[in-house]
């Protein structure tokens, strides 16, 4: 079975203004020559960290990482405005004109492999292939089954903390009522509602209850990116058209896809993967028999770590 790389120094980290008021943290590490990858983090309002490097042989890969807006190391911190899946497309473009790439590989998992499947849709000729965990469609069938009704037969104890900070007469559109407060004036019941709504994806994340998953999720900084950055996004539909990604995966045609996702993935029910590739019939994929939506879980990592090995052995 095969597991993380080891630890990886940066070799670059850069700060690029994209405009609004935005500046996105982004880092190089690996081979400068190497076969150019994107990690695309999830989210949105995850950020990424030093372990998503260890994916990717540093031998052969030039390994980029960004923080999209809002989130991690980029400014401002939790910022709404002017953050959209369009803007984020048109971030990804820019980095890659400002590293000087032809072509990459793009590596998602969960909303990053979102916003990978939209920048492919929308620019199939940069795309080298794609590598994609824990799809999520952002159909509103996919929002309301963890938000409001679904999971939460799953795990009704961790259900009644992600209650706690909505009263009972707005429990009818929690993903609103979510909002208002995640969007509020008041510092308190802002984070509180923060935490609430990212320790209950973090709780649900793993096959096996991880603690160290959950105390992520749960750190105040973390936590108010992650929520706040979510919620704007469900309640904007994710700036989509009704089925975008499945109706334009035709654009992806020429694009090698692996798709790695666990048969017990909570967060992002494995029925979304299967749609995908029903629209992308070309696409491999990979069911993790005992796992759940984390990249971290074992099935998950050598899954996707055979899966950036292979797509070395087929470029050379």
């Amino acid at each position: 079975m095969r597991t993380l790389y080891p630890e990886i120094s940066i070799n670059h980290e850069y700060y690029i203004e994209v405009g609004d008021r935005h500046t996105l943290y982004v880092e190089e590490c690996g081979n400068p020559n190497g076969i150019p990858v994107l990690f695309v983090h999830g989210g949105p309002g995850g950020g990424c960290g030093p372990t998503h490097r260890r994916f990717f042989n540093p031998e052969r890969y030039r390994i980029i990482l960004f923080d999209q807006r809002g989130c991690g190391r980029s400014t401002p911190h939790a910022e709404l405005e002017a953050n959209t899946t369009q803007a984020l497309v048109a971030d990804m473009e820019q980095i890659r004109e400002f590293l000087s790439i032809e072509q990459w590989l793009l590596f998602g998992g969960s909303w990053g492999s979102t916003l990978s499947l939209v920048y492919a849709e929308t620019h199939p000729e940069r795309v080298a292939g794609m590598i994609l965990r824990g799809i999520f469609l952002c159909r509103d069938q996919d929002i309301q089954w963890f938000y409001q009704q679904g999971a939460s037969a799953l795990f009704p104890d961790y259900w009644q903390d992600y209650l706690q900070p909505i009263p009972a007469t707005e429990r009818s559109d929690l993903l609103s009522a979510y909002h208002q407060r995640l969007t509020g004036n008041n510092d308190l019941v802002r984070m509180q509602a923060a935490k609430a709504w990212s320790v209950w994806e973090g709780r649900c994340s793993t096959l096996d209850p991880n603690p160290d998953v959950v105390e992520h999720f749960a750190d105040p900084h973390f936590a108010l990116a992650m929520a706040r950055i979510e919620a704007h996004y469900f309640i904007h539909k994710a700036f989509l058209e009704s089925d975008q990604i499945l109706n334009d995966a035709h654009r992806l045609a020429d694009i090698p896809i692996t798709i790695v996702h666990g048969r017990y993935d909570v967060v992002c029910p494995l029925e979304q993967a299967f749609a995908l590739q029903q629209a992308a019939p070309h696409a491999h994929l990979h069911i993790v028999r005992d796992a759940g939506h984390s990249a971290f879980e074992p099935g998950i990592i050598d899954n996707l770590v055979h899966a950036t090995d292979e797509f070395v052995q087929r470029s050379a």
